[in-house]
């Protein structure tokens, strides 16, 4: 613990060149007599720490005592602070290890590249997780992120509907997506995806397995997430929309499903309205998102959509009658 500590401080000194004992008492979260403390240790180890007296004083390391990573730009130092999500990175259980590692990396930074960090901080917040979702992550998360750094066999409790299965399986990897966590797991010769928060209890067991080192975490979520989309988006309804609804079919729907309506857009009318035929997941799926339009849309087919949607009209004309 305190040579872990004894590190950071050497690290905190050269990125900060100065800093005071209370400001290195803050950032370590100790009293300011233990800093006095290690301090002298690091001495006693040949650190050149120095002290600095005066108003403007403060510890400081002799010039030069220090590694820089070279050869980066500013745009490249810039960016390396947005080359991960500390959120979800602490729902692993790693945000000890990023702290340490943004640490150890500004420590190594020239002089004139510190303010990277600071810079990245001010002009962008990456907030992944969706709109009202809890919180707190799935309790099986950090157990499962461990099981992938280590190449582990997991058994899982899962829970499939209003039953509970149980599945031995080599944890590839961990996906975010709209702040919901997915396992992607080999059961036999082919690739599974899980919702984490469906685990309801997880195994690490003992033995190990050899990863398949061509297998593209990347590239089989994207083929599976297309795969989910054009599952889900199974049927189509022809709509006529105004400019407006054509602008706000984003808002209402699925973007493949706004791309593929826009791609087929015939020519506008006189009005600028277009006819075009939508994806949609089922007709009263497409009932409350052309709702969600109000009169920016018209249904055209099929005749029971458009009836609901003309039954829909009249009890709002009636509402608003006065």
């Amino acid at each position: 613990m305190r040579a872990a500590r004894l590190i950071s401080l050497v690290l905190l000194l050269q990125s900060r060149e100065t800093m005071t004992a209370t400001e290195l008492a803050g950032e370590l979260e100790v009293s300011e007599r233990t800093v006095y403390r290690d301090v002298l240790a690091l001495s006693a180890a040949g650190v050149p720490v120095y002290a600095d007296r005066g108003r403007a004083g403060g510890y400081r390391l002799l010039g030069g005592y220090r590694t820089r990573l070279t050869g980066l730009s500013r745009a490249e130092a810039d960016a390396l602070f947005l080359s991960g999500l500390p959120g979800p990175a602490g729902e692993m259980g790693l945000a000890g290890p990023v702290a340490a590692a943004q640490l150890k990396v500004l420590a190594a930074l020239p002089p004139g590249l510190r303010d990277a960090s600071a810079r990245a901080g001010q002009r962008f917040h990456l907030d992944a997780p969706g709109w009202f979702r809890e919180a707190d992550p799935p309790p099986s998360l950090a157990d499962l992120a461990e099981a992938v750094w280590q190449d582990r066999v997991v058994r899982l409790d899962y829970r499939r509907g209003e039953r509970t299965v149980t599945r031995t399986l080599e944890p590839y990897g961990l996906v975010l997506k709209g702040g919901v966590w997915y396992l992607v797991g080999r059961v036999g010769d082919s690739h599974r995806t899980y919702r984490v928060d469906r685990v309801q209890d997880v195994e690490v067991e003992e033995s190990t397995f050899v990863r398949d080192e061509t297998f593209d975490l990347a590239g089989f979520w994207a083929d599976r997430a297309a795969d989910f989309l054009r599952t889900m988006l199974a049927d189509q309804v022809t709509v006529r929309l105004s400019p407006a609804g054509l602008r706000a079919l984003w808002a209402v729907t699925e973007p493949p499903a706004v791309a593929e309506a826009i791609a087929g857009a015939g020519e506008p009318d006189g009005q600028g309205w277009v006819t075009t035929r939508l994806p949609v997941e089922s007709i009263e799926v497409a009932y409350h998102q052309l709702l969600q339009l109000g009169p920016e849309a018209e249904a055209l087919d099929p005749p029971e959509l458009r009836a609901r949607m003309a039954a829909a009209a009249r009890r709002l004309t009636s509402l608003y009658a006065d």
